[in-house]
């Protein structure tokens, strides 16, 4: 089954001598950074994408022995890693030095917790839904769960929260905050935002054709950053978790109540829920919690499984992938 390239476990130590090993000489031929390029995007392409979706090569550089390769998919760049022979690629790179160090001295980190198959129930269930605003899971369950909440209405408690760290830079802690004060003040507009915005990522387009009230928006996203300092621990990488990700301490509490190691993390109820990512599959999970199901639980969504990141694709490959 094919999936995303950022979810591979493969863990490498940068630096050092670690790398000498690929730099060893062999008989194998040395493959050009054009060659390298070409083998890396038929790779990723045939083996790692989901149908429907085409990985880039947006660069190539060389370090330390290996060959650096920028792949995008689905609208993200990732960083992977490709010996010069053209024999093994690394699709996930982690510095395991700073994340073990990181590890050790974070004595407040809360423990996994682990998702649940069936929500307690309640007369009208509440619905959390944990996500990183660039993250293409996050997105995938995003573009899955909007037709559920608009199905089911004020039939359910929905609330759109956020990771407490963002992997995918200032942009993403930005459209954080947007999203956050578009659905405290302006709620009625943020479904129909969400849907702009999972087709391109383009939300300053998006407030336009959505008739989001910039000003207001505005004042809302600055007393935020004021009150959590999201930009100004984004400049202070002292505080960023792991050393590697800037912090994003909005739902801070909750992400630790819940135990939210990553995007996306689906709360029901209190507790995580483990749930397939299109419509009908989250219309089902969902309506598991209602003491007695309304009959818009009945609606017929569709069963395809959106296309990770933006786009309004599907894929025959359905994901549990996150990005943690």
């Amino acid at each position: 089954m094919k999936k995303i390239v950022i979810i591979l476990a493969v863990l490498v130590v940068l630096g050092g001598a670690g790398y000498k090993f690929f730099e060893a000489k062999t008989a194998k031929s040395i493959l050009s950074p054009e060659e390298a390029k070409a083998k890396a995007v038929e790779f990723i392409n045939s083996n790692l994408v989901s149908d429907g979706t085409v990985a880039d090569v947006k660069g190539i550089t060389e370090e330390q022995g290996l060959y650096k390769i920028i792949v995008n998919v689905g609208g993200q760049d990732f960083d992977s890693y490709l010996t010069k022979d053209g024999e093994k690629f690394f699709p996930q790179v982690l510095n395991m030095t700073e994340q073990l160090n990181a590890a050790a001295n974070d004595e407040t980190a809360a423990p996994a917790a682990e998702a649940q198959t069936a929500a307690s129930k309640s007369d009208k269930p509440k619905v959390e839904l944990f996500v990183m605003s660039h993250c293409p899971y996050g997105t995938q369950i995003e573009k899955g769960i909007l037709p559920v909440v608009e199905a089911l209405g004020d039939k359910i408690d929905f609330t759109l929260k956020f990771c407490d760290y963002a992997m995918h830079g200032e942009k993403e802690l930005k459209e954080q905050l947007n999203q956050y004060c578009i659905q405290k003040e302006q709620g009625d507009k943020l479904n129909t935002y969400l849907k702009c915005f999972l087709e391109a990522g383009d939300g300053e387009g998006c407030l336009s054709k959505t008739g989001v009230d910039k000003t207001k928006l505005s004042s809302c996203v600055s007393s935020t950053d004021k009150e959590y300092k999201v930009m100004e621990k984004f400049a202070d990488k002292s505080t960023w978790s792991s050393g590697q990700f800037p912090v994003f301490d909005v739902y801070k509490a909750d992400n630790d109540t819940y135990g939210v190691q990553g995007s996306p993390t689906l709360v029901v109820n209190g507790a995580q829920i483990s749930s397939s990512r299109d419509s009908a599959s989250l219309l089902t999970t969902i309506c598991s919690a209602f003491n007695n199901q309304p009959e818009e639980c009945s609606k017929e969504l569709s069963s395809a499984s959106p296309s990770a990141g933006f786009g309004t694709g599907t894929t025959s490959a359905p994901s549990d992938a996150s990005c943690n």
